[in-house]
């Protein structure tokens, strides 16, 4: 309608100046021919005539008057089709006015030319407007389609390219449909036979019957019942689904539906088509392992989302923590211990090193903290812990250990491992507030084929095992797929900060290690760690550690030091420190600075300290791209993350040190200076 509007209002304003040109005309013959008058004013006058025509809608009835000699034209065209089908058959003009029928039509559907289609297009359709609005655009693609007009049947409707004339056969009646209730059966009927589970439904979801594989996965003979009353899960009655189906209003479908009946959780896989009859047919299968490891994918999706949340926020919280300690020994440097602004500074200082503790927990969830792992013997391990665990688990604990005499070695963070069983042990003595007893047990566990406990599955292997088992009043099976997740907790507010099991969770998967739960509520809880195992005669000695140089001015040393820092912060704090022991310091914002700073080749430069992630290219890259001329300069990394977050699939740095954030000053000078008396300087 609104593209019909706008093609007469297009040719009303082509006829404007032909309309016009009389008026010109004869204006201008009086203004030049002033004695010839009589013909200037009739060119006058026809002008203003035809203006009037126009004004008073001469285009717009040419346009109709045309539109109705096509219309003519075309319904000459039709007639003969009309006419000659065997059923009743109209012709219909693009307003959807009736403009004949046939006899049949006359018969059955009484006299229409005259009315409009929507009378008949409303005894299927509640809003036969819009179904008249939709049938004109899709016969406008195809220029055939098939309508349903309720109890006078479906009628195929056709327009030829041009044609303006749409023509309305009704088309032949389908076979009658087949009774509701299948056929009886047969002895030579495979139907019980088949090994895939069928059943069919009649338009109300009731099952009409059902073979014996349905009956087995459904758990019952389930004829005459109600499928609603079997299953469950689709968001809206089964029903209705079934229903449309029957109707043809929904092509069928799959659906995954829970089984209600009693025993363990199930679900099968519904695909329901439609039957030559009036009736629907389910194919069903078991999708019970389909959806448990469904809900193992989300789960795991899950724990990497707010893995990677977890790491993101501990990063930037590193940067902030080495701007305010760095900041903060800066201005102790400046008061002595005597100084009544030194207690201040030392407050400052402590609260600063436990938040970065408490960063170093979510980075152990997320599996980015920077670990230290050697061999090491369990036994010895948890015997240098226990006096420390029996003053954390109190006097009303019992507190005992069960070693394997040939337990093997396994390889982890000391200081991180010792984090995980304290936090177990924790756990276990405020699940028993009056008292009991708490077994660490350790064995060799030899799995000869893949073994999958819980959602996860052990490959084949060595491992050594360690269960920390306490007699406490457990956990609930709806808490105990949610324990490891950061910041879930079962006790009271102010009682625990959710971050235990989690970062219990996070060391375990970084050493390489696997943890699991098993609970059962009134009895206990009991938690197994399982470390790959390693031969003892490959033990390393523990590194030990620097011992901390006070800090002392080097004016001696002429050094230059190129810092690449994208947090401006970090990079003041972390250039003072270096220019307070003698060393001349270039600062870049990024690694597109620095790389202009060292396109000039006069400029020597001893170490590159930079940060690894940055806007643009990261540490590594523009690093390696700078070696190329300068391949004898020493390099430091600083990053919030772990140490390999950069050099997985990469080859490593030559002459490269890491320094973990956030670092104190004297961390970083130390560094510094050490690089700097490797390479002889």
């Amino acid at each position: 309608m609104i593209s019909e509007r706008a093609e007469i209002l297009r040719s009303a304003q082509i006829l404007v100046p032909f309309l016009a040109l009389p008026a010109l005309v004869g204006a201008l013959w009086l203004a030049l021919w002033p004695q010839q008058a009589d013909a200037g004013a009739t060119l006058l006058v026809a002008g203003a005539a035809a203006s009037a025509w126009y004004l008073l809608g001469g285009a717009i009835s040419a346009r109709h008057l045309w539109r109705g000699l096509a219309v003519r034209r075309d319904l000459g065209r039709t007639m003969p089709a009309v006419l000659g089908h065997d059923l009743p058959a109209l012709a219909i003009d693009p307003q959807g006015l009736i403009l004949a029928q046939n006899e049949l039509a006359l018969d059955r559907l009484g006299d229409l030319v005259g009315r409009h289609v929507l009378d008949l297009l409303g005894r299927r359709h509640a809003d036969p407007e819009t179904e008249w609005r939709d049938l004109g655009i899709r016969l406008a693609r195809c220029g055939r389609l098939r309508t349903d007009l309720g109890d006078l049947g479906h009628f195929q409707v056709t327009r030829e390219a041009g044609a303006l004339v749409q023509l309305w056969l009704a088309a032949t009646p389908e076979p009658a449909a087949a009774p509701a209730e299948p056929a009886p059966r047969s002895d030579g009927d495979d139907f019980d036979l088949l090994p895939v589970a069928l059943i069919t439904l009649d338009p109300s979801a009731r099952v009409l019957r059902a073979n014996a594989a349905a009956c087995q996965l459904l758990g019952a003979d389930i004829a005459g019942q109600s499928l609603a009353v079997l299953l469950d899960g689709l968001g809206r009655e089964l029903g209705d689904w079934v229903g449309d189906i029957c109707a043809g209003r929904t092509v069928g479908g799959a659906e995954v539906l829970h089984v209600k009946a009693e025993g363990p959780e199930r679900f099968v896989q519904a695909t329901l088509a439609r039957g030559s009859g009036d009736y629907v047919t389910a194919v069903l299968s078991d999708a019970s392992a389909l959806k448990t490891l469904e809900a193992q994918f989300v789960q795991s999706q899950k724990m990497q989302a707010i893995g990677q949340l977890a790491g993101g926020i501990a990063h930037d919280f590193n940067n902030l923590l080495t701007a305010i300690t760095g900041h903060c020994d800066l201005l102790m440097l400046r008061h002595d211990k005597a100084d009544p602004d030194y207690a201040d500074l030392d407050q400052i200082s402590q609260n600063a090193n436990r938040a970065a503790a408490l960063v170093r927990q979510l980075l152990a969830f997320s599996r980015k903290q920077t670990l230290k792992p050697q061999i090491m013997d369990l036994r010895d391990t948890l015997s240098d812990l226990t006096h420390l665990l029996n003053r954390l688990v109190g006097e009303r604990i019992v507190l005992t250990f069960d070693h394997d005499p040939s337990l093997r070695m396994i390889r982890a963070d000391r200081r991180q491992f010792e984090q995980v069983i304290m936090n177990l042990v924790v756990n276990a003595r405020d699940a028993m507030p009056e008292g009991g007893d708490i077994t660490i047990s350790t064995d060799n566990v030899r799995l000869e084929d893949p073994a999958g406990i819980g959602r996860a599955t052990l490959p084949r292997g060595d491992y050594v095992r360690v269960k920390v088992r306490d007699q406490g009043c457990g956990i609930a099976p709806d808490d105990l797929a949610k324990i490891f997740e950061p910041f879930f907790t079962t006790k009271r507010m102010g009682e625990g900060t959710g971050l235990g099991l989690s970062t219990a969770y996070g060391i375990v998967k970084q050493t390489g290690g696997y943890i699991f739960c098993d609970s059962t509520p009134g009895e206990g809880s009991c938690f197994s760690l399982f470390f790959p195992a390693h031969d003892r005669g490959t033990a390393e000695e523990p590194a030990a550690p620097a011992a901390s140089a006070p800090i002392r001015a080097r004016r001696e040393l002429e050094a230059t030091v190129l810092l690449v820092e994208d947090e401006a912060p970090v990079r003041a704090f972390a250039s003072r420190a270096l220019k307070l022991q003698g060393f001349n310091v270039l600062e870049a914002a990024c690694a597109e600075d620095a790389l202009s700073l060292l396109s000039d080749q006069r400029l020597l430069v001893d170490v590159f300290v930079t940060d690894v992630v940055m806007p643009g290219m990261d540490g590594p890259s523009w690093v390696r791209t700078a070696l190329r001329d300068r391949p004898d300069t020493r390099v430091i990394f600083m990053s919030g993350y772990a140490e390999d977050i950069f050099s997985e699939g990469r080859p490593p740095v030559p002459d490269s040190a890491f320094l973990a954030k956030p670092f104190s000053l004297s961390d970083l000078t130390a560094l510094v200076a050490r690089q700097l008396e490797e390479a002889g300087r």
